[in-house]
């Protein structure tokens, strides 16, 4: 075996210093090493009409998961990000049992991480990637890629938090206040460990004051005391939420 995987590397050698090369008189494991030779030397063009006859013409092949992974990281290579994306995720949906599903199901959320725009664009990119990457740290636990990409997704989210936060300012501004409180209570609840959702929480008191409604921004004062000790708005909320009470006990004593 060993000897045959030294013939195979030596015979890409002999194809490479070729100004020509016969690609229909190989069998499809030497196309295979030819078509990686390609891809390795960064001659994606070449390894990429490679890839895909190979897969015209061996369809039933043992090399089919070997060829379908490296089509998807060429077109990835060549910043074809979408088709990249469908690339893997064909691999995986149609051979599940491959040894490369975990590398596709990473490089799938790769490929959707790399289309996430700033935070000011539409974020269907940034949401997809997000769940391809959970999927992956679901399905392969163990794998060494786990802890990249709990990072990842704790950099989309952020970004993710960030447009809702900035959505609900926005609406504060045009005074539809209904719609800034309802992106500010999304901030704080979906995306509860990003910086946003400290953020959130204390517009959202100051807008509840704002608005007159003290029964829910003396709840949001206590959330927020309780789930931020160290932030720096701590003391006024505290405050705040001192002289609320005060003002509430007295209300009700009155009456």
């Amino acid at each position: 075996m060993k000897q045959l995987s030294l013939l195979l590397l030596m015979m890409v050698a002999v194809w490479r210093c070729s100004s020509s090369i016969n690609t229909t008189e190989l069998g499809p494991e030497e196309r295979l090493n030819y078509a990686v030779s390609l891809y390795e030397e960064e001659d994606y063009e070449d390894a990429l009409n490679e890839f895909q006859s190979l897969l015209l013409q061996y369809p039933g092949s043992i090399i089919v998961d070997d060829t379908q992974y490296y089509l998807g990281m060429t077109r990835y290579q060549r910043d074809e990000y979408i088709v990249a994306a469908y690339e893997f995720s064909k691999l995986i949906r149609n051979m599940p049992a491959s040894e490369f599903v975990p590398k596709a199901q990473y490089m799938l959320a790769e490929s959707y991480y790399q289309l996430s725009p700033n935070f000011n664009l539409d974020q269907q990119y940034t949401i997809k990637a997000v769940a391809e990457l959970q999927a992956f740290i679901d399905y392969f636990p163990l794998n060494e890629k786990v802890v990249e990409a709990e990072n990842q997704i704790n950099e989309l989210n952020v970004k993710l938090a960030k447009k809702e936060y900035q959505t609900a300012i926005i609406y504060e501004k045009l005074e539809y206040y209904n719609a800034s409180i309802k992106y500010l209570n999304n901030v704080i609840e979906t995306y509860h460990d990003t910086p946003y959702a400290v953020m959130a929480s204390y517009r959202k008191i100051l807008l509840l004051m704002e608005r007159e409604r003290e029964d829910e921004a003396f709840a949001e004062m206590k959330k927020f005391l309780l789930l931020y000790p160290d932030d720096v708005n701590y003391e006024e909320v505290e405050e705040m939420k001192n002289s609320l009470d005060a003002q509430l006990k007295g209300n009700f004593s009155v009456n």
